[in-house]
């Protein structure tokens, strides 16, 4: 999955020769999974028209304040255009519009939501060899960054002009590879390793039956993707489950038994940052396994326990300047049962979820859970999704660990 997965991109094309360039533009931003939505200044479409662009990014495009052609035409809105997007991107950027960004010139919509917008701003420029090397353009750039603008500087090749030198537009694939490294160098948890362990173990009786529960790994899946997109590279250690996940910086080992889980979180936890053990991993296990099938029987059957390895207790006892999250799953005593959980294992942080709680728990989409420190904190949380308490915990341990 694409760091721009989700993310709403507004793209302001101007009026320059490279204009041609954005239908390949809007196509790539749409396979990374973005919504797209276009803003021309009305001489851009002497360059590609508005019909291919709303028809490659499926939405409306717009080029003025109202739609000159429809007498009921209604105003569009430039401050709710700029809200909107999660991204800016102005490609081509003309020199033109480089100047009246850098000095406020609010001559047309694009230029209205670009002085209303909230987000971050890129802009790819576009023009002739001496136009691009001219100082007020220079300035123009420089103003532009100290605006806290990002610029995806222009390459060298043959221009309109005939001319070869620089100030030919960052190719599509280029744009799109920049402003993806630009995201992901800035998130908080970049160069993060993250542990995570995920879904419920099977503890075999024989080669049919098992031990198991009925935890069907979505938090611990929601909380890999949580981390994911803050910038960790996240090994995912999940038990048997049905849930999947794509992400490149997600890799996913799936395990059965808790000793298969203990040896692959040990084998990966002195390259962790962050180490979250979300899985439900059974306390108990057959002490012998039956090689077959165990037949049905008039009389009981007694099948001898034996206690499972303390994976959380086991990773407390040798972490170093890892960040350790334990979960607690408690249907009495929860608060004061969760406290000793967070200390007997040596725990920075525990979340607990009651079974007491409607719409916590196994095999449903919300939860509801209060964070723990070890700085003796309480932080409840009402009934939420458990993709925003991954993210509530992610921001959580971001927080903590940057402090």
């Amino acid at each position: 999955m694409s760091i721009l997965s989700g993310k709403k991109i507004l793209l302001g094309v101007t009026a320059g020769i490279a204009a041609y360039k954005t239908a390949n533009l809007v196509r790539l931003f749409i396979k990374s999974g973005a919504e797209v939505k276009v803003i021309m200044t009305p001489a851009a479409k002497d360059f590609i028209t508005p019909l291919t662009l709303s028809t490659l990014s499926k939405n409306q495009v717009h080029s003025s304040f109202t739609n000159e052609e429809d007498e009921n035409a209604v105003w569009n809105n430039h401050v709710e255009l700029g809200l909107w997007a999660d991204l800016f991107v102005i490609a081509p950027a003309t020199a033109n519009t480089l100047a009246k960004m850098s000095s406020g010139v609010c001559d047309n919509l694009l230029m209205a939501t670009y002085l209303s917008a909230k987000c971050p701003v890129y802009f790819a420029p576009a023009m002739d060899l001496d136009m691009y090397k001219h100082k007020s353009t220079k300035n123009s750039f420089a103003k532009l960054s100290e605006y806290g603008n990002i610029m995806i500087p222009a390459t060298s090749g043959e221009l309109a002009s005939g001319l070869v030198g620089e100030g030919r537009m960052a190719e599509p694939e280029d744009i799109v590879e920049f402003i993806e490294k630009d995201i992901l160098n800035k998130l908080p948890l970049k160069g993060k390793h993250v542990l995570i362990t995920a879904g419920p173990t099977y503890e075999a009786i024989d080669p049919v039956r098992f031990i198991g529960n009925h935890s069907s790994g979505k938090m611990g899946f929601e909380i890999a993707k949580a981390a994911a997109n803050a910038g960790a590279e996240v090994e995912l250690i999940t038990g048997p489950s049905k849930e999947m996940v794509s992400h490149s910086l997600i890799n996913v080992t799936r395990v059965v038994s808790g000793d298969e889980m203990y040896n692959e979180a040990h084998k990966h936890f002195n390259s962790t940052d962050i180490a979250i053990l979300s899985a439900a991993v059974a306390d108990y296990k057959p002490k012998f396994v039956a090689n077959q099938k165990i037949k049905k029987k008039d009389s009981s059957l007694t099948i001898e326990l034996e206690k499972t390895k303390d994976i959380l207790r086991s990773l407390g006892e040798i972490k170093s300047s890892q960040f350790l999250v334990g979960f607690a799953l408690e249907t009495n005593d929860e608060l004061e049962n969760a406290k000793g959980k967070l200390q007997s294992k040596n725990l920075d942080l525990i979340v607990l979820n009651s079974l007491n709680d409607k719409g916590a728990g196994f095999g449903v989409s919300t939860n509801k859970v209060t964070f723990i420190t070890k700085a003796g904190e309480v932080l409840e949380n009402g009934l939420k999704s458990k993709t925003e308490v991954a993210e509530d915990l992610i921001a959580l341990i971001t927080t903590k660990i940057h402090a």
